[in-house]
């Protein structure tokens, strides 16, 4: 089982202009950490979820869809706090525009105490992300779980960086840091890169530095130009695919549990295997994860792919 450690919430979509009176939303069921242990199902991939969810109705809401997709809600923490709330609206060029209302809500509710004592061989890999990896006392909690866990099986980080959420960035690189030193793969955005160390970064140079404090493997997701994957082994360009745009919610999210699963698929998910991936079977993983990826670009919020739609675009 891979265990997804973060963050569930509620995305509420504007769906167009107010009459005056009233503004057309959807509300779904949203949360990157969420969305990848879900997309991890959906591949065929065993998942569980660790995290806060709320006893409201929204909290019930987001326990019931993450069962009926088959994930394990053993580790879930159920708390009196309120389920956190994401307005998204149109931006543009297909990219979403977020208002979060997240202060003291349930995905925030999980100390130390509420970790579980040990995780049983089952658990190949923890998943960890988003915003969660900077406010407490959940980050803390995640951050003791990885450290402890970290040397005996695969941890993947996914800032997903909300700069608007974690408080001052230097407090967010410092405990980053922590993380990273946990770590066998790091998966982030251009995105996050420039939010959590400027619009000059050199992805190689950060990379580099990851992989000297022991993460075997990077990967850059790069929106419509593809990805980049940093590894002992080199470095590999995966371009885009050209799809029709509906949006873009939940392709980062999907791209990582691809590239999980992929992993899973050939035997590699584990820090040996990470490490010494060769480059044909690189390749082969980023592909994958590009095209389940653009997948979920061709629809409406993060409706992330299925094992059988990802094979068929493959084929």
């Amino acid at each position: 089982m891979i265990l997804v450690c973060g963050e569930a919430l509620i995305d509420l979509f504007v769906q167009g202009p107010s009459d005056g009176a009233t503004l057309p939303a959807v509300a779904a069921a949203g949360g990157s950490p969420f969305n990848l242990a879900v997309g991890l199902a959906r591949l065929g991939m065993p998942s569980g979820f660790l995290g806060g969810l709320s006893r409201d109705g929204f909290g019930d809401f987001l326990a019931a869809r993450l069962a009926a997709e088959g994930v394990d809600t053993g580790f879930v923490r159920r708390s009196g706090r309120p389920t956190p709330l994401v307005v998204v609206s149109p931006g543009a060029e297909g990219h979403p525009h977020y208002t979060f209302h997240a202060e003291g809500c349930a995905d925030r509710d999980l100390t130390a105490a509420d970790l579980p004592s040990a995780l049983g061989p089952g658990t190949e890999a923890l998943a960890i992300g988003s915003y969660v990896l900077a406010v407490e006392p959940v980050s803390s909690a995640l951050l003791t779980l990885a450290e402890r866990e970290g040397p005996r099986r695969v941890v993947s980080l996914d800032p997903n960086l909300r700069p608007m959420l974690v408080g001052g960035i230097d407090r967010w690189r410092a405990r980053f840091d922590r993380f990273l030193r946990t770590a066998a793969i790091v998966k982030l955005s251009e995105e996050d890169l420039h939010a959590a160390y400027g619009m000059g970064a050199d992805p190689a140079e950060h990379a580099a530095r990851w992989q000297a404090a022991g993460v075997g493997l990077v990967v850059l997701t790069r929106g419509a130009a593809g990805a980049t994957a940093f590894h002992a082994c080199g470095r590999f360009d995966e371009p885009g695919r050209a799809v029709p745009v509906v949006d873009t919610v939940g392709a980062g999210d999907t791209f990582h549990a691809a590239l999980l699963a992929r992993l899973r698929h050939h035997g590699r998910l584990t820090r040996e295997g990470v490490a010494t991936i060769d480059s044909g079977t690189l390749r082969d993983v980023l592909r994958y994860a590009a095209v389940a990826a653009s997948i979920t670009c061709t629809r409406r919020g993060a409706d992330l792919p299925r094992a059988a739609e990802v094979a068929a675009a493959l084929g």
